[in-house]
């Protein structure tokens, strides 16, 4: 994918809570409307498909095992004692 650069108008209402949102994800303003306009697309093109299932499927796609993926320490006493 090339890095096109174009204008898109938005309201400013949904600037502003891509701004918020950019915030809470650490992207960039320009990397959430990207990311929320990819996963606009992908859902439209699987509509029968959750957004965790998309997720997963792009994730599993890259490469990223998320089997892999540990909190250091393992996890709390409590959450393992709710697994038992």
């Amino acid at each position: 994918m090339g890095n096109m650069v174009g204008i898109v108008n938005i309201d400013d209402e949904v600037h502003d809570q891509i701004r918020k949102a950019s915030s809470v994800s650490c992207r960039s303003i320009n990397a959430q409307a990207a990311f929320w306009i990819k996963i606009g697309m992908l859902c439209e093109m699987n509509p029968t498909m959750s957004f965790n299932e998309i997720v997963a499927r792009e994730l599993k796609a890259a490469g990223v095992a998320p089997e892999s993926v540990r909190v250091a320490g393992g996890p709390p006493d409590a959450v393992k004692a709710a697994a038992a």
